[in-house]
């Protein structure tokens, strides 16, 4: 626990000196133009870590609704894992294969890393800043999920052991007990969240986000996660990306559809209901 610690407390520091602004880099300069950039990854990530800090009301109340609504999720975990299992074999072997292999974090990288390296070379900033904010956003919500992991320690459905049993508190990961929350569904919808800021058409984001959720739902269908883990994984995800999309809007001069409607998420509850309302 004190190793854990000690690692929790360099974080902070690192991100802390990494908070300073980052120079503008000098044009026509590849190699300046990527330190530029690879500094922006980690600041977005400082930034992102630091955001609850300066959290007011509004803030506060949508965490709120988020701890009530996984709570909530929580409470039919076990129900809705057996649901799921009543019809698991009918879901096609390549829409598992995608799951399992697109939340991936080494396939993961490779796709952002392209993203960016198209950008940067062809000198397309919006493409780089696209890649910037897809590698950020990642490499923050992966260390997060694996230092939780570690910490809460929550029983997989495939343990065999229910929704509610536990073993905390781990400097060394525990398999099977490493639910929570759910790497797979937090990178593959951080993608589809944040490609989807290239577009204005809803039916274009509503079809990206769809496509990002299929991760996280086959986790739960082969037993790797509870859904109340992806539904956390996946609202957190859209949050890091938020504020990492927000930190940059500062160090680049390339936006992201400025005259589009903003996109709102909101928990729905009801007689025997829960679930995640998106109005475009």
């Amino acid at each position: 626990m004190e190793k854990l610690a000690s690692i929790l407390v360099l974080l902070c520091f690192s991100f802390n000196a990494l908070a300073q602004d980052v120079p503008g880099p000098k044009k026509d300069k590849l190699w300046n133009e990527f330190t530029y950039d690879m500094g922006n990854v980690f600041n977005g990530m400082g930034y992102s870590y630091s955001r609850p800090a300066h959290w007011q009301g509004e803030q506060w109340g949508n965490f709120g609704m988020l701890t009530a609504g996984t709570l909530a999720l929580f409470l039919v975990d076990d129900e809705v894992y057996n649901w799921t299992q009543e019809w698991e074999e009918d879901v096609p072997q390549s829409i598992k294969d995608y799951g399992h292999k697109y939340g991936n974090p080494n396939n993961n990288y490779m796709f952002t890393g392209a993203v960016y390296l198209t950008g940067l070379f062809t000198k397309n900033e919006k493409l780089r800043r696209t890649g910037v904010l897809l590698i950020s956003s990642a490499t923050a919500g992966g260390l997060l999920q694996q230092v939780s992991k570690r910490i809460v320690g929550r029983a997989r459905p495939k343990s065999g052991d229910s929704s509610g049993t536990f073993d905390p508190i781990h400097l060394d990961r525990v398999f099977n007990y490493d639910s929570f929350p759910s790497g797979h569904a937090m990178l593959a919808f951080s993608n589809a969240y944040a490609i989807g800021k290239q577009f204005k058409s809803p039916w274009i984001k509503a079809g990206l986000y769809t496509v990002g959720m299929i991760p996280g739902m086959v986790r739960v269908l082969d037993g790797f996660h509870w859904i109340s883990d992806v539904a956390f994984s996946t609202a957190l995800s859209i949050f890091i990306v938020e504020s990492i999309d927000k930190y940059l809007d500062k160090k680049y001069s390339e936006k992201y559809n400025d005259t589009r409607k903003e996109v709102d998420w909101s928990l729905q509850f009801g007689l025997n209901t829960v679930g995640v309302s998106v109005s475009f």
